[in-house]
């Protein structure tokens, strides 16, 4: 089961890797608002109805704040620091910033008392995190002025994703991943839409051309509904570390796709940087005594 939950995570993340560059590509049309609008409003859409085949599993009334807070936490408030973070910065740079969840997620975990440190799992997390900063080095230095602002934003953003980690997975395991995913999705789109309308995010929208509609519709029904649910799914099944871990491979999604659409140059380090993050999820992944989440 807990590698079920890791092969989640891991396609959750390779997807999140097209996310960041769907979302650069929408910057220069879109405010952050409207763009994470579209995208959880059209997910939840999508992700609704399938949830609504087993009602009886929708969240119960005692978690109905905790799945409302954790839905504002990882779909109001990080996908705006995400978005607004991309406006400064470049996709590489800005996935390089993302890949601080697993280690957020351990220090979450530990603060929090969900779960222990393990000296495995950090020294996996350590080499992960090299990995990512081997494949990207090269194309750090290729930012805009004041990228260090979107860098900043963007661990704001990550640290919204480890505190989902560590506090989700008693919810999930009450309700299933798909009925939180939808109802917590649900709650950030509706406040992301209504700051947006109030801000004229409408008529943006109206302004955009077809291949803007075409990423509109990705990010809602690939990196809205699916990438969320795996995620989800993930965190019912393995440890928050585990989970949080598997974002080095965003970067690395990031990166291939910014270099073929974006033009934003990578080094010839992205093997050596794949293969490094690759071990550092083994490592990671490895069973060990006493190590698993306490909730």
């Amino acid at each position: 089961m807990e590698r079920t939950g890791l092969f989640a995570a891991l396609l959750s993340s390779a997807l999140g890797g097209t996310a960041v560059v769907a979302t650069r590509y929408l910057a220069g049309a879109l405010d952050p608002l409207t763009v994470g609008a579209v995208r959880f409003a059209g997910g939840f859409l999508i992700l609704s109805p399938l949830a609504a085949l087993n009602v009886s599993n929708w969240p119960s009334r005692k978690d109905w704040f905790g799945t409302a807070a954790l839905g504002l936490l990882l779909f109001g408030l990080s996908p705006v620091l995400f978005n607004l973070s991309l406006v400064y910065t470049t996709a590489a740079r800005g996935a390089l910033a993302l890949s601080t969840v697993p280690l957020l997620t351990i220090l979450a975990g530990a603060v929090l008392r969900v779960e222990r440190a393990t000296s495995r799992r950090s020294l996996g997390v350590a080499v992960a995190m090299a990995g990512v900063a081997v494949t990207l080095a090269r194309s750090l230095t290729a930012a805009p002025p004041g990228a260090w602002r979107g860098d900043i934003i963007m661990v704001g953003a990550a640290l919204c994703m480890a505190l989902y980690n560590v506090w989700s997975r008693p919810f999930i395991a009450r309700s299933g991943a798909l009925p939180f995913a939808a109802c917590g999705m649900g709650v950030g789109a509706a406040l992301l839409s209504t700051i947006s309308l109030a801000a004229g995010g409408a008529a943006k929208l109206a302004g955009l051309d077809t291949t803007q509609w075409l990423a509109v519709a990705y990010l809602a029904g690939i990196c809205g509904a699916l990438i969320f649910f795996l995620w989800a799914f993930a965190l019912g099944r393995t440890s928050p570390t585990l989970v949080g871990i598997s974002v080095a491979v965003n970067p690395i999604t990031a990166a291939l796709l910014g270099t073929a659409l974006l033009h934003e140059p990578v080094g010839l380090d992205l093997a050596i940087g794949l293969t490094t993050v690759l071990v550092g999820i083994g490592i990671a992944g490895q069973r060990t005594s006493g190590g698993g989440p306490k909730a």
